[in-house]
């Protein structure tokens, strides 16, 4: 079964099991894809673009509905991470 973008929204990090997040900082790139590739690949290893870790701290993001989609986002975040 695979888990919907809705789902992921709505991890609570109050009870999360930290040990089924992605540390963001263990995600490699591989500059060599294409674009949209790239971010296709960014998804696969955080498993949860919504909730992951940053060293041994839970990070949730959310945003407002009128706002950046996540892929405006990602991608923002790929570019100012991995050029």
């Amino acid at each position: 079964m695979s888990t919907t973008l809705e789902q992921m929204k709505s991890v609570d990090i109050r009870t999360v099991d930290p040990d089924t997040l992605v540390d963001i900082r263990d995600v490699q790139t591989d500059d060599s894809l294409q674009h949209g590739e790239r971010k296709k690949d960014f998804i696969r290893q955080i498993k949860n673009p919504y909730c992951f870790l940053v060293d041994d701290v839970i990070v949730k993001l959310s945003f407002p509905d009128d706002g950046p989609t996540l892929a405006e986002r990602l991608e923002s975040l790929i570019q100012k991470q991995w050029g």
